[in-house]
């Protein structure tokens, strides 16, 4: 355990910032795992509102830092692909 004071509350600051990335990667890969289940359906129209929903939600990741910006960027690119070859 920390025993400077401003080691104790870095780590409290680690605790709250962990919580709250995890959310937003929980967020993000849950996006992701719906927008994979449409493209499954084989329903273009799903998933294409499923992509819609989920863009947004990997970009906010990424400018969070949560996620890399290059790893958004794949997930986004190889998605909108999947998402294109269902026509």
């Amino acid at each position: 355990m920390a025993n400077h004071k401003s080691a104790i509350k870095r780590a409290k600051q680690n605790v709250i910032r962990n919580l709250r990335n995890k959310a937003v990667r929980t967020r993000a890969k849950n996006a992701v795992k719906n927008t994979c289940n449409a493209i499954q359906g084989n329903s273009k129209e799903e998933a294409i509102a499923a992509l819609k929903i989920a863009i947004p939600i990997i970009h906010k990741a990424s400018g969070k830092k949560v996620i890399h910006k290059n790893t958004a960027a794949r997930q986004i690119s190889r998605l909108t692909r999947h998402v294109n070859a269902l026509a």
